[in-house]
């Protein structure tokens, strides 16, 4: 399997909402976009698990609250994922600091996953996704944020929209009445929601063609990416994941592993920290 590997076969193209944002018109077909000039093209990439049927309707909703024309991208389903696959993709302890945990399989299908959109990018040719997982809710407060990520937009920009408050900081980059970008100090976990350039896109692909570690925390690590985030706060998402069956990722660990996790994860986010205040 090749790591970066994208069909566009597997993306369902769906109905675009009119929320009052108007970027590119409707394309035929994927991978042909009508352009208006002046105006970035950006689409959104929903990634949603095909077996995770009872997050459909979520999906659906989204759709109809985008600000752009969204498509689905099939999820890769980690229970399907062969040893050999895994191989191909999945190397610890690549990078510095060294991730101090094993991958599941479904942390490795969810970084596939994530690659999955970012190729979708590149192939289609457009300017930016906005990439959403399914188990996200946007509140009164995302056209706000997304107005603010797109007035940010350049080649290169990796926009958050955390669903996390209180737990990033950094130098304000724009504000726009009671939104905010900041340059995070340490960049936030989790990637429920990002407005992702093509250039950032492609120098993701590049850097995670193997990789060691959870998507979320690779992207901590713009020194190794070169890809260097923004967030948006508020970023008027949040995660609804035990609203519709809990998470399809996550497995169960004994209680070694969950001590042993509370000790080392601690230890591994200190120095990601203290990597993230050199560059800044």
């Amino acid at each position: 399997m090749q790591a970066h590997e994208f069909n566009p076969s597997s993306a369902m193209p769906l109905e675009r909402s009119h929320t009052g944002f108007e970027f590119a018109p409707a394309p035929n077909s994927v991978g042909t976009v009508l352009d208006t000039p002046g105006q970035p093209v950006i689409r959104g990439f929903i990634i949603h698990l095909a077996r995770a049927r009872d997050r459909m309707p979520q999906v659906e909703r989204l759709v109809a609250k985008l600000p752009v024309q969204s498509e689905v991208i099939e999820a890769v389903d980690g229970r399907a994922l062969s040893f050999a696959e895994i191989d191909n993709v999945y190397r610890p302890r690549l990078q510095k600091p060294y991730y101090p945990f094993a991958m599941s399989a479904g942390e490795i299908a969810c970084f596939l996953s994530h690659r999955k959109a970012w190729a979708a990018i590149v192939e289609q040719g457009i300017d930016a996704g906005l990439v959403f997982e399914d188990d996200v809710e946007i509140d009164d407060a995302f056209h706000a944020a997304f107005a603010a990520a797109k007035a940010c937009l350049k080649p290169g920009s990796f926009i958050r929209f955390p669903f996390r408050m209180g737990k990033e900081h950094g130098r304000c980059v724009l504000s726009q009445g009671a939104t905010n970008v900041i340059q995070p100090t340490r960049i936030g976990l989790g990637m429920v929601a990002q407005l992702v350039s093509r250039d950032a896109a492609i120098r993701l692909l590049e850097a995670t063609a193997i990789f060691d570690r959870p998507v979320d925390t690779t992207v901590q690590m713009s020194w190794f990416t070169r890809v260097s985030p923004l967030s948006v706060l508020p970023g008027g998402v949040r995660e609804i994941s035990p609203e519709l069956g809990g998470s399809t990722i996550k497995s169960r660990k004994t209680l070694t592993e969950t001590l042993s996790r509370e000790v080392l994860r601690p230890l591994y986010r200190a120095k990601i920290a203290l990597r993230s205040r050199r560059i800044i």
